[in-house]
């Protein structure tokens, strides 16, 4: 699962506590009239007539934001002579909901989750881009083709899994000691109304690296039990890994701890844990650059072995109101000159097959090789499972990583709560998430 707010869950392995359900439905609430509000004000704008503009919905805020204003945005804006009306929410999940849900959705969307967008194309939310994007300028996992044969998503940021950061001066013997201490891994599980994705990436991980893309791609789509031996080896091997439930010091702090935060320790004197199992984004932090962040895939690590698949995630772009100025836009984020300019400042990385994977503005070595990893034609790239499953089973999949962190006896329960709701009738499956099997 990606840093990204998640839809309502119908169903859960087991209850949160009153206060954090209360907490989300706040968020949710407040989210609704930030939406309505936000929508009085694009109309208002738009009813001056100054310039055509098209509204534009994503969850980059702060530094993010910032960069994508000016290095995407105001470009687009200069070309073409359209305003783009960009709304910034890290609940942008619930504000999109509300967007929908009052008949006043944004132009264009950026969304981490394939399962929530293919979602919305089943409710005839989205508008096809077949005749917009090239598909093959993105392949497979990135730009799906759903059941009905269209595609209405692609990347403008991706981001590699698979991978574990270590300060740049541990030693190979360190490193190996420091695997199997659970002490030694950096982990945060909180990250406001989705709190406990960085659980479910792991699990993710285990299960790809150990069966690989076939078994997880099954399991992914709806078609492999949780209760299975793979899938249950999975929670344990993390439980193992990180002390669920046996160093209770451990488990609160990884519960208290926002997943940005996890890894400061890191740069603490002395130092604290020494390992963190997070996507390529991370070496963005504070800790990270401070100790020149390096970065060995978990297979290599866990398991001494080449990795048997990558799980990527990624910020999608989808179009849910066809205007001229949505199509431009659609067509310019598409574009290799959109992509380079995003990704040009290490904050992410681009799969468009029009840019050299080296030469994308990189000017660190470890951010080249990522960049290589994840455009290796010979390599399966897998989507992030939870990103791709139905709303509501990845948000209960969160909330059972974060109830299973304390209270590892209850796995029984929580898989079979989650098999129960993966059978729910109506649920939107993704038909692939792996490019290669």
């Amino acid at each position: 699962m990606s840093a990204h707010p998640g839809g309502p869950v119908t169903a859960a392995p087991a209850p949160r506590s009153r206060r954090s359900r209360r907490a989300v439905r706040t968020v949710t609430v407040v989210a609704s009239c930030l939406a309505v509000l936000a929508a009085v004000a694009v109309m208002g704008v738009r009813a001056l007539g100054h310039e055509p503009a098209v509204t534009l919905l994503a969850n980059w805020t702060g530094d993010d934001e910032r960069h994508f204003r000016e290095a995407v945005i105001e470009p687009f804006r200069r070309k073409y002579h359209i305003r783009v009306d960009y709304q910034g929410s890290n609940a942008e999940s619930q504000v999109l909901g509300a967007d929908v849900e009052a008949g006043t959705p944004p132009d264009v969307v950026v969304l981490t989750g394939p399962g929530e967008l293919a979602e919305y194309a089943r409710q005839r939310h989205l508008v096809p881009l077949d005749d917009l994007v090239r598909h093959a300028e993105f392949g497979p996992s990135w730009a799906t083709r759903l059941t009905d044969g269209h595609v209405y998503w692609f990347p403008l940021k991706a981001d590699l899994k698979s991978i574990v950061w270590y300060p740049s001066g541990l030693g190979e013997r360190e490193l190996r000691q420091a695997v199997r201490r659970p002490a030694a891994w950096c982990l945060g599980m909180g990250s406001g109304a989705t709190s406990g994705w960085p659980g479910t990436d792991w699990i993710e991980d285990i299960l790809l690296q150990r069966h690989g893309p076939a078994v997880y791609e099954r399991w992914a789509g709806g078609d492999l039990s949780w209760r299975s031996p793979q899938v249950r080896s999975a929670w344990t091997a993390w439980r193992d890994l990180v002390g669920a439930g046996a160093d209770q010091d451990l488990v609160r702090r990884a519960l208290q701890t926002p997943y940005q935060s996890a890894s400061d320790p890191v740069a603490a004197r002395p130092r604290g844990c020494t390992l963190e199992h997070q996507a390529s984004f991370i070496r963005g932090r504070p800790a990270w650059r401070q100790t020149d962040g390096r970065y060995i895939s978990s297979a290599e690590l866990l398991h001494g072995a080449a990795p048997r698949g990558w799980e990527v995630s990624g910020d999608l772009v989808a179009l849910l109101h066809d205007t001229p100025q949505a199509r431009k836009l659609i067509r310019y984020l598409a574009s290799a000159d959109a992509q380079r300019a995003w990704n040009e400042g290490e904050s992410g990385f681009s799969v468009h097959t029009g840019l050299p994977p080296a030469a994308d503005g990189s000017r660190s070595a470890w951010h080249r090789s990522l960049a290589l990893v994840l455009r290796d034609g010979k390599a399966a790239h897998c989507f992030d499972a939870s990103d791709a499953m139905p709303p509501a089973v990845r948000d209960a999949f969160a909330e059972a990583a974060i109830e299973f962190l304390a209270h590892p006896d209850r796995l029984d329960r929580l898989l079979g709560s989650l098999d129960t709701l993966s059978r729910t009738p109506g649920l939107t499956w993704l038909p692939s998430v792996c490019d290669r099997t």
